[in-house]
């Protein structure tokens, strides 16, 4: 109940019985009271602003044993949290969590605990994202998620499972994004099967968190074609943002763009007029892209949550390695400029792999002041 319920009730109380003295003592007794009511009520939703990937420990890496347990620990969190990210967006894949006949890996599980347990000692939210599963990856040709029944039956029993593993913690703690960049031949196959989905975590998980990304590599453009629940607050809308890929993925070894040699820019035309056929013969139209253009796309998601009535999260935004140093910070501080106008939450991609924000443990000040 309301705080102002139980003092209307102390106030009549007081009044009946006459005694002036004992309501201003319960009325001071309240006022002290007041913030924690508050508190404890707005601690109830899962709010979070500014989050970092942790890429490569529980998804995309062949790392086991000791070397994966020393990937990423409790030092790690406490670094993230003093830098000021409110938030980790932990990556797992289905291979790494279940065997092929569906039973849990208790390392990987022990891993994952740890870090939630970790995120509360340091006051931090967590994501757990079910990154890759075994009949879906985002870059595979064939994706038998979308064709086959006992795939998707599958999919469900991972977060029957993980459901059951995870609801022990505070909603208000942890959240759940059900897939990583889904990519199905058509939308309504995408919609389909993650509503599905959501009513299978829904079952047990009234009030969880549920993060749902659009098609297509969860592109701002595809957000529209979302099919949503329509009486489900405790849903966040997700998108991806790299663009312009040719600076956030410069020479990144495994796309196209491995071969591109000139020079990048941002803001502008990433490369300069002259250089438009190396751009061009990797792929890629040199299109213009500034604050402006990036507005623009996050308007088509921002529209659609509206509609919702739903928050909305950039669950991955971030840029290579080796792209240029002062181009990459500027593309950064226009990012979060922007996140900042539409209150999206965010989380960059990634900790310290080939996106870092820290390398061989040293954080990168220019990005990060970019980031903050």
């Amino acid at each position: 109940m309301h705080p102002i319920f139980y003092l209307n009730n102390i106030c009549y109380i007081c009044h009946k019985f006459n005694n002036l003295c004992l309501m201003r003592i319960y009325v001071f007794l309240f006022g002290l009271l007041l913030p924690l009511f508050c508190q404890n009520s707005k601690a109830k939703d899962f709010k979070i602003n500014n989050g970092v990937n942790i890429s490569h420990w529980l998804s995309q890496s062949n790392k086991r044993g000791e070397e994966r347990a020393n990937y990423f620990t409790r030092d790690d969190v406490a670094l993230l949290a003093g830098l000021g990210y409110d938030h980790l967006r932990i990556p797992i894949d289905e291979e790494q969590m279940f065997d092929p006949n569906g039973a849990k890996e208790p390392e990987a599980f022990r891993l994952l605990h740890n870090a939630l347990g970790w995120c509360a000692e340091f006051n931090l939210r967590a994501v757990v994202d079910l990154h890759i599963l075994r009949s879906h990856h985002f870059n595979d040709a064939v994706k038998p998620l979308f064709t086959d029944t006992l795939a998707q039956n599958q999919f469900y029993d991972c977060w029957r499972k993980l459901s059951d593993e995870l609801k022990k913690y505070p909603d208000y703690k942890v959240a759940y994004e059900l897939m990583n960049e889904p990519v199905a031949d058509e939308p309504e196959i995408w919609n389909v099967i993650v509503n599905r989905c959501i009513s299978v975590v829904r079952a047990s998980e009234p009030k969880r968190t549920i993060i749902v990304g659009s098609n297509r590599w969860q592109n701002y453009n595809t957000v529209k074609d979302l099919r949503l629940p329509a009486k489900d607050p405790h849903i966040m809308i997700s998108f991806h943002y790299y663009e312009p890929f040719p600076l956030t993925h410069y020479q990144a070894g495994w796309m196209s763009l491995k071969s591109l040699s000139v020079p990048v820019h941002y803001p502008g035309k990433p490369v300069a007029e002259k250089d438009e056929k190396a751009i061009n013969d990797v792929g890629y139209q040199n299109k213009t892209y500034n604050i402006d253009v990036i507005e623009s796309h996050f308007k088509q998601v921002t529209d659609v949550a509206k509609k919702y009535k739903l928050k909305v999260y950039c669950g991955e935004y971030g840029c290579i390695n080796n792209a240029p140093a002062d181009d990459k910070v500027r593309w950064f501080r226009d990012m979060n400029i922007l996140f900042k106008k539409y209150g999206i939450a965010r989380a960059n991609w990634d900790y310290k792999g080939s996106f870092a924000i820290v390398r061989e443990g040293i954080p990168q000040e220019d990005m990060i002041r970019a980031i903050f």
